[in-house]
Parts: structure tokens; sequence; C-alpha cells
């Protein structure tokens, strides 16, 4: 069931006039460099929505598998590498894009209030939706249509390694948790509409980033 679904956001998602010209290679630089400034903002704060997250697991067996992930993400660990965020501000300085010089969006902030809502949730089949189905597991043909966009607007490859590392890490992040989606769908039944719930909310909440992205570099041209 969670692959039908995933399969679903990630066409949703593919479909939007951002990703779609990403993967034309018809995107501009500038709105690619605007879509960095407020990504940064949104993943900023990926470390909290996983610790809100574990806070709320009832399985210690659970709790240990996503501090992993935790760990991971802040570089901890012996084949961890770079902290996550680290390899972030590094490709932004490099790009010339200063995410505090930006506002940050109404539908950024939008994403970021959605992802935390449901994470602090105390039933964490909601965090385990929007974070699994919602964020890790469409991550891979995402980033992978995102790359194509700034590969077409002359950026060099190694200077997104953030983006291949996500395409190649955040698939096993989110086999992690659907791992533990499946086991609460098998003793708990009831909760696949709070799964469903959390997910869809962050479908819906990153094609409006997206739109805030496209309206913005739209905005500042004017």
């Amino acid at each position: 069931m969670f692959e039908t679904i995933t399969q679903s956001h990630v066409e949703r998602l593919r479909e939007h006039p951002f990703i779609q010209r990403c993967r034309e290679g018809t995107i501009t630089r500038h709105e690619l460099n605007i879509f960095l400034a407020q990504q940064a903002k949104y993943s900023g704060y990926f470390t909290r929505y996983l610790c809100a997250l574990i806070s709320n697991l009832r399985d210690n067996e659970d709790v240990m598998r996503l501090a992993e992930n935790l760990a991971e993400e802040l570089g901890f660990g012996e084949d961890a590498g770079e902290p996550h965020a680290k390899l972030f501000a590094r490709m932004l300085s490099e790009l010339g894009v200063h995410q505090h010089e930006v506002p940050t969006f109404p539908e950024t902030e939008h994403l970021i209030d959605t992802a935390l809502h449901y994470c602090k949730q105390r039933n964490p089949a909601y965090g385990l939706g929007a974070l699994c189905l919602g964020a890790e597991a469409i991550v891979a043909p995402l980033y992978s249509d995102i790359i194509e966009g700034f590969l077409a607007n002359g950026v060099k490859r190694e200077q997104l390694k953030f983006f291949e590392i996500h395409v190649e890490c955040d698939d096993d992040h989110a086999e992690t948790m659907r791992q533990i989606l499946l086991r609460m769908q098998s003793e708990r039944p009831q909760d696949a509409a709070l799964i469903l719930e959390g997910a869809q909310a962050m479908i819906d909440a990153r094609l409006e980033f997206f739109n805030g992205v496209l309206d913005g570099a739209q905005q500042a041209c004017h």
C-alpha cells in the first residue's frame, strides 16, 4: 500500500511546473536560487522534525533506529561523513545564495509548520506518515529532477553533493521509517488514516512551497 501511495505522491510533485521545468532543463538559475534559499529554511529544521517524532515513538527499538538516521544527519558515526547542514551551507556559499538576505515565504513557513505539527503529535502515526511518506520517500526522484535543472544551468555536479547524497541515503532513511509504519499498521490498523493524513498534508504543503518559489522568483524580477 505504501509503495502505491508514495508513487502517487511522486507523480503529483513531478507534475508541478517547477519540478517539470527542472527535469526539462528550462528552469532559470534565478528560480533555482530562490528555491535554494527557501529550501535551506525548511531543511534547517529537519533535525527538529526528527527529534519531535522520536520523542513520541512508543518502542525503544524504533527510537534507536531513527536515532541512527538523526546521527547521520548530524555527522556522527563512522560512516556518517560531514553533517548535512554543513554540506548545504557550503553549497549555498559556492553558488552565491544567501538565505538570510531573503525573507521566509509564507508557503515555506507553512511547510515547516506542517512538518512540526504532525511530528509533535502524541500518536507517532501522524509524524511517520508526514516524515516518511510525505518527505523522505519522495526525495530521491524529486532531487534527481532538481539536479538536472542545476546541470542545465551550468552548475557542476560536484557542487551538488548535498542533493546527490540525499538521493542515495534518503531511500535508506525512508525504508527505516517504512518498516516501522508497516509494523504499526499491522498492530493498529486504525492508524492507517492518521498515517495518510500526515503524508497528504506534507505533499499539499510542498506543492504550495513550489508555488511560492515560482511566485517569489517572478516578483523579484519586477
